[in-house]
């Protein structure tokens, strides 16, 4: 028979439960058996194991074995149980390391009496250490015939039943941990992401690139639209905010004459959370000398195609049900273009503000007196035109109002050499040719205070320090931020962020109703 566990519910209760209900009464049966391996002298949770292979490096050296042989292969591999089954002097289970399944042989004759007894013992959940030969059962299941079980870890909360004990969300976010364990595709996810954040750095080392690190806590809050969340460091009694951007202290390192830097960190932004949004996430930003956005929107290409094949093995995806392959030359859009073609007329920066707004009016985009036209036409974009974008997209020619650290465009001085690169109506990157005239940066980040002092908390302010570099000479600089979330999210096939974050911000546990 398979013995069952009883599952953890989602509302569990505390310690304080009284013994007599399930998981109480559960916990205390299984804390009985730590207690009394601990009287006799042995230790349920030891100091360490040695293994010789991992489960997938079994699999691989001997998935071809046939039905029903045995080797004299030894091996010593660790786990944790997944499932169990008594035939009374057989036992068999399934343990689960980081890398893949395996089954246990265990026959009493070959263990003896008293080992024998301790295996019934464990429970779904323990960590066990095991020493045997390699076998397959003559259904082929592939085994280890064990000679010795050794108890690594005593799991006094039974495990969820898949599903069945995480349905919630919520739950499963919270509680990753268990989810990690009984939860595949969960795995999966964390296994794409290591592989897409491994083959940004291969690519960038490749090409040439530095990677660095720069400060979390900043004394201006900058690089990008964002409300910040602020602290105060008090040995020099001063306030500081968490960094909402990598842009402004790389760039001081192409002023220093790096020329190729990058950094993969986090960035905190105090707004919502959503399937889209989590107030700390990961950024990769990088800065290349002597480049525009042109150069910076083919290595963009580069480094997602790449992430696709290391992390899938292929560079082709599923969105929306259509096979899109990455490697194909991703189409750009004038956002300008976008919106005058959603509304019926021509849209450009260049208008008057109240002819704009009347636009806005009409198709239901709201906006804030202090805002001008090119900030409304982004609105208009946002309501009208992103979610039409499927596969991969730049998006170009930002209005030079939302664009306060890019270059003017060559021919057009009322947008901006820029672009913003959408997937399934989801912005992955935001690049641009880089401004470094520090008169025109100071022209841009006063207008930033300006519109900050009149009630836009996500604007900038004036970083005086970040101008005193640029006075120092900045080259020519093309500058690059991709989310690796939503790159990872895109390559996972999931539609929420939090299933890419193992630890999302939720709100605490007492408040969840």
């Amino acid at each position: 028979m398979i013995v069952s566990e009883p599952t953890t519910p989602p509302d569990e209760p505390d310690a304080s439960t009284p013994t007599g209900s399930g998981l109480a009464a559960e916990k205390q049966r299984r804390q009985g058996r730590v207690d009394e391996i601990r009287d006799r002298g042995d230790n349920p949770y030891p100091y360490r194991f040695d293994r010789s292979h991992s489960l997938a490096e079994v699999r691989a050296s001997h998935g071809a074995l046939e039905p029903g042989a045995e080797t004299d292969d030894e091996v010593t591999v660790a786990g944790r149980i997944m499932l169990k089954r008594d035939t009374g002097k057989l036992v068999f289970a399934t343990v689960q390391d980081r890398t893949d399944r395996i089954q246990l042989f265990i026959s009493k004759a070959v263990v003896g009496d008293d080992a024998f007894a301790d295996i019934k013992e464990l429970d779904i959940g323990d960590w066990v250490g095991v020493h045997g030969t390699v076998m397959t059962t003559r259904a082929g299941e592939l085994s280890v015939k064990t000679d010795r079980v050794e108890l690594l870890s005593k799991a006094i909360r039974p495990l969820p039943d898949k599903w069945h004990g995480l349905t919630d969300t919520d739950t499963r976010f919270r509680q990753r941990y268990a989810d990690l364990i009984v939860n595949d595709e969960a795995r999966r996810h964390f296994r794409i992401r290591h592989e897409v954040i491994s083959s940004f750095r291969r690519t960038l080392a490749a090409e040439g690139f530095i990677e660095v690190e720069t400060p979390v806590l900043h004394v201006e809050a900058g690089g990008a639209h964002a409300r910040p969340f602020d602290t105060h460091h008090n040995a020099l009694d001063m306030p500081l905010y968490l960094r909402i951007a990598l842009e402004l202290h790389l760039k001081r390192l192409i002023v220093g004459g790096m020329e190729k830097v990058y950094e993969i960190g986090r960035v905190f932004r105090n707004e919502g959370i959503s399937t889209r949004h989590n107030p700390e996430f990961t950024m990769m930003e990088l800065y290349q000398a002597f480049a525009d956005w042109t150069d910076v929107m083919a290595i963009t290409e580069r480094l997602i195609t790449a992430a696709a094949r290391d992390a899938l093995g292929t560079s082709e995806i599923e969105i929306r049900g259509d096979t899109v392959d990455l490697a194909d030359p991703w189409p750009r859009l004038s956002m300008c273009g976008a919106v005058s073609e959603a509304v019926g007329t021509t849209v450009h920066p260049s208008q008057p503000v109240d002819d704009v707004r009347a636009l806005a009016d009409r198709h239901g985009v709201s906006y804030e007196p202090s805002w001008g036209s090119g900030r409304i036409i982004e609105g208009l974009f946002e309501k009208l035109c992103e979610a039409n974008i499927v596969r991969p997209t730049f998006v170009t020619g930002h209005p030079v109002e939302i664009s306060p650290l890019a270059r003017v465009d060559r021919d057009d001085p009322y947008v901006t050499e820029r672009f913003e690169l959408f997937v399934d109506s989801r912005e992955l990157a935001n690049g641009y040719s880089e401004l470094n005239d520090p008169v025109e940066q100071r022209l841009r980040f006063e207008d930033e205070q300006a519109a900050k002092e009149a009630g836009d908390a996500e604007r900038g302010t004036v970083d005086e320090d970040y101008l005193r570099a640029l006075e120092y000479g900045m080259p020519p600089t093309g500058g690059l931020g991709i989310g690796m979330d939503r790159v990872a999210m895109l390559l996972a096939g999931v539609e929420s962020i939090r299933e890419v974050v193992l630890f999302p911000t939720l709100r605490p546990e007492q408040e969840i109703s």
